[in-house]
């Protein structure tokens, strides 16, 4: 698919226009999409013409509500639910945690958006994540790492929440009377080159910042995106488990889950979520009935 049609079906999803360089992105993505399709279930969608829209579309309609410019930095007091707030900071670039990646949406297409981030797409599925780590090959894309785990494993190696922080201080030294032993992960090597969390969910980023400890934490998001899930009420406690201090809970899911997921009367599990104090917009995504953004500021 050429770059200028691309930017013609990508036109309702975004208030501006792409360079030429992140249409060319696209453009590979689908050719690796489409090649990988063929041997392995990435997408049920097989068009390019919907593939477009469907997956990239309402995944450039999320990062533009997280991440538009000139507005004032992320981390500003929440006065009112809705307000948009970006998720920039000057001093360390925002850190981005996609679960369930699957074919890469909408993690890949707010890295393309946003080249500053730092995302993480964690995948379960190995054959899914060897093909994530594939597209971030062939598309140059910088600090990305492509994690073969399950986010319940990782959640297990979360810092406790630390106020005005993303990260706690370091876990005590084996020996400290004090000390915790998260469970052990399997090492997989990630996109970047770099080890994922190996046993004690050790993980070490430079590119978050030399600022940042080492040792057995998994560093809490700004932001974490999650689509097209199933089980909405007992995800939704765990995704927003990972988020910081004033981070920002995405969702793209379709209208009728919306209610059930977001605003239940009787289920335990959104005691959970309103524990967290996350305030909720529901945004209408372009071309569709029935698919909606949900963005949830924690304060």
């Amino acid at each position: 698919m050429t770059p200028a049609r691309i930017a013609e079906l990508l036109a309702p999803f975004i208030d501006r226009p792409l360079s030429e360089h992140q249409l060319n992105q696209i453009s590979t993505y689908i050719d690796l999409l489409l090649h990988w399709n063929a041997r392995i279930n990435l997408t049920a969608i097989r068009d390019p013409e919907q593939i477009v829209p469907r997956h990239f579309g309402e995944s450039l309609f999320l990062a533009r509500h997280l991440f538009p410019r000139g507005m004032e930095p992320a981390h500003s007091p929440i006065s009112s639910p809705g307000r948009e707030i970006p998720v920039t900071n000057h001093r360390s670039p925002p850190i981005v945690l996609d679960l369930g990646s699957g074919a890469g949406f909408p993690g890949l297409p707010v890295k393309i958006w946003a080249p500053e981030i730092h995302l993480t797409l964690v995948e379960a599925n190995h054959k899914k994540a060897a093909f994530l780590r594939e597209v971030v090959r062939k598309l140059t894309l910088t600090d990305v790492d492509v994690l073969a785990e399950r986010a319940e494993s990782l959640a297990a190696c979360l810092p406790p929440q630390v106020p005005n922080s993303r990260l706690a201080p370091p876990v005590p030294s084996p020996g400290s009377e004090k000390e915790a032993v998260p469970p052990p992960l399997v090492p997989n090597k990630v996109a970047t080159g770099r080890k994922s969390p190996g046993p004690g969910c050790e993980v070490h980023r430079p590119a978050f910042g030399s600022s940042l400890p080492t040792g057995p934490v998994f560093p809490r998001a700004d932001v974490v995106t999650v689509r097209a899930i199933e089980r909405f009420d007992e995800i939704l406690p765990l995704a927003a488990s990972f988020l910081a201090n004033h981070g920002r809970l995405a969702l793209l899911t379709s209208a009728a889950q919306v209610p059930a997921s977001l605003a239940p009367k009787t289920k335990t599990t959104n005691e959970k979520v309103r524990a967290e104090k996350i305030e909720w917009v529901i945004k209408c995504v372009p071309k569709s009935h029935e698919r909606v953004l949900a963005i949830g500021s924690r304060y």
